[in-house]
C-alpha cells in the first residue's frame, strides 16, 4: 500500500492472487500471467500486435488498471514517481488507455518485486521501459 494509487483492496487482492512470489521465475512473468501483455496473431503475411491477452484474474486486472488510472490522473507532485513520469510520457505517444494498461503491467511487476523482497515503494527510483 506504499504505492500511490494502490489501496487496501488492491494490495490484499494482489497478495491473495499471487500467493507465493516464488511461483514466478521473473517478475516480468506476472504481467503476462494477468493478461496485461499484448496479444499477437501471426498467419502467413498477417501480423497483428494489438489488444491485451486478457488471461488470468479479471478482477485483479481491473484493480490494477484502476490503480494505474489513479497514478496517472490523481496523484500530486509530492507523490510523483518515476512510474507516473513514464506513464505520462507514454500517454503522449499512445493515448491514455494504452498508457494506463502499460502502467498497470509495470505496477504488477513492481508489486511482485516488493512482495518478494519485502521492501517499500521507492518514489525516487527511476522507471525504465
Amino acid at each position: 500500500m506504499t504505492i500511490p494509487g494502490v489501496g487496501a483492496v488492491t494490495a490484499v487482492s494482489y497478495a491473495a492472487a499471487i500467493e507465493d512470489p516464488a511461483n514466478f521465475k521473473t517478475s516480468r512473468a506476472v504481467g503476462a500471467w494477468l493478461g496485461l501483455t499484448t496479444r499477437r496473431y501471426q498467419s502467413g503475411e498477417v501480423d497483428y500486435d494489438g489488444h491485451i491477452s486478457r488471461r488470468g484474474d479479471n478482477y485483479l486486472r481491473g484493480l490494477l488498471y484502476e490503480a494505474a488510472t489513479v497514478i496517472l490522473t490523481r496523484t500530486h507532485a509530492s507523490n510523483q514517481s518515476g512510474l507516473k513520469d513514464w506513464g505520462l510520457r507514454l500517454r503522449e505517444r499512445l493515448g491514455f488507455k494504452r498508457a494506463a494498461v502499460a502502467v498497470a503491467r509495470k505496477l504488477a511487476v513492481i508489486m511482485h518485486t516488493m512482495l518478494k523482497t519485502g521492501e517499500a515503494f521507492n518514489t525516487s527510483a527511476g522507471v525504465t521501459a
